[in-house]
């Protein structure tokens, strides 16, 4: 399934997606034109994408190319807080490394949303004069004679929030979220959100969120106290859209989240998201785990790079502005990153940005801690790959592995984990472990679940006969 990142162009809504399986996976990408050759990609390569919530609206990704990080496919759902489109993968493959490449999510418009803010508190107080003028005249006017007054009752009882509601999981994370501003060295940037990840300082977030400022660009993180501290960018991972940040001059009084266990989330369970949406700080909404294991590729919808995860689906509302924020389960504990949402089209409040229609979707934290303590330790993000080709043709009946490699090179890494495992050309893979496997997309967000080094069972068909073997992950250091 494809999304978009908040703000951008919805694609078109996926198929189905593969019977559940233990890890999330990727999603289907488009067919290819008439008349074209399926699309090779490597399963490290990136699935389809579902739009940012941060992402510009009405944009649309190209297909992929042979080198890495793979494209996006034709429709790819935008960045953003947690906006998303659906979408398949356009033609084209990836190559046994990582395959296409992706582009960085388009940079959101402070100033757009600004506005919205502005227009927002302005309206609310042109109507508050208009209430407070009218009131003082109508009690002017009708005070001609004596007048009583009437005491109400305070006896309301004590206002007590339980450990557990809504009122008490917020009161306890949101000091400990930020509101992100980020801009590069020209100026163009957006907002997003993050959470402390621990007492040095470290902030993680999307990707997206941050890419304008990987490169000398400006960046700053604000508490709901209205404290704000420069920070500067440790390290960013594209393929998993995760990125850590670090404040500068952190306080010594920071308090880190706690992480659970994104295994554990069982469909229905309660969620609580915190964000910016559409620069609204500190906003907190609710709802439950729609589904685990979608197989979900997001980007800005501007034929930028697609990011791959086996997401968290939930209904809590995420909007633009929301990327990046902590997706809570009852008991305050951090269960995903909201990363993207499905839309059903561009507009909203003015800002030409997609809006949430129920359907957000968020980077598992299981996964997504992983990641960051790979950044926090080297700076790179490292991915673990089969060594092999995979069809990004959109279908139901599994990843094929393709005779040609993308950019003339062998389908099948000579040495590498898929040939080791005795995996040729031709062989279509139909599960990995007991997660189903219904296309080369869905198989790449499910290998990324894993780490470099995994052993894997991979179940394949091969001339009409049904084969299984063992294979060791291998690894990939790096977007480029």
């Amino acid at each position: 399934m494809s999304t978009e990142n908040e703000g951008t162009a919805v694609p078109p809504a996926p198929s189905a997606p593969p019977p559940p399986a233990d890890a999330p996976a990727a999603s289907a990408p488009q067919g290819a034109h008439p008349g074209s050759a399926p699309a090779a990609a490597d399963p490290y390569g990136p699935p389809a994408a579902q739009a940012h919530p941060d992402a510009g609206a009405g944009e649309s990704s190209s297909a992929p190319d042979p080198s890495w990080p793979p494209p996006p496919p034709p429709s790819t759902p935008a960045y953003g807080g947690a906006g998303h489109g659906a979408a398949g993968h356009g033609g084209g493959g990836w190559g046994a490394g990582w395959g296409t490449t992706h582009q960085q999510p388009a940079p959101k418009n402070g100033r757009g949303r600004g506005g919205l803010v502005a227009a927002v508190l302005v309206a609310a107080l042109v109507a508050g004069g208009l209430g407070g003028g009218l009131g003082y005249t109508l009690a002017r006017e009708n005070d001609s004679g004596g007048s009583t007054t009437v005491s109400s009752s305070t006896s309301g009882g004590n206002v007590k929030r339980d450990p557990g509601t809504v009122a008490a999981v917020a009161a306890a994370a949101l000091p400990s979220t930020v509101t992100i501003e980020a801009a590069s060295s020209s100026g163009e940037g957006g907002t997003g959100t993050g959470f402390v990840f621990d007492k040095q300082g470290h902030i993680v977030t999307n990707n997206h969120v941050v890419a304008d400022a990987v490169d000398g660009g400006n960046l700053s993180a604000t508490f709901p106290n209205g404290k704000k501290y420069e920070a500067e960018v440790v390290g960013n991972a594209q393929g998993y859209d995760v990125a850590v940040i670090k404040l500068k001059n952190a306080p010594s009084d920071l308090k880190p989240l706690t992480l659970g266990n994104s295994d554990d989330v069982a469909v229905g369970d309660s969620t609580i998201a915190i964000g910016a949406p559409f620069g609204l700080s500190n906003t907190v909404t609710t709802g439950i785990i729609s589904a685990k294991n979608r197989p979900v590729a997001s980007s800005d919808g501007t034929g930028s790079k697609a990011s791959y995860m086996s997401a968290l689906q939930t209904d809590a509302s995420i909007n633009p502005g929301n990327s990046g924020g902590p997706l809570l389960d009852a008991q305050g504990n951090v269960i995903g990153i909201n990363s993207a949402i499905q839309s059903t089209s561009n507009g909203g409040f003015g800002t030409g940005q997609a809006g949430s229609i129920g359907l957000g979707f968020a980077i598992p934290i299981n996964q997504a801690k992983y990641v960051a303590q790979e950044l926090i330790r080297t700076g790179k993000p490292v991915y673990a790959k089969i060594g092999a080709s995979v069809s990004l043709e959109d279908t139901t009946n599994g990843a094929k592995i393709t005779e040609q490699g993308v950019g003339g090179t062998e389908p099948v890494d000579p040495g590498g984990p898929a040939d080791k495992a005795g995996l040729k050309p031709g062989d279509v893979i139909t599960r990995l472990d007991d997660r189903v496997i219904d296309s080369g997309p869905t198989l790449i967000g499910e290998i990324w679940t894993h780490k470099p080094g995994d052993e894997v069972t991979i179940t394949y068909e091969r001339g009409g006969k049904e084969h299984t073997t063992e294979l060791t992950l291998g690894s990939r250091v790096g977007d480029s």
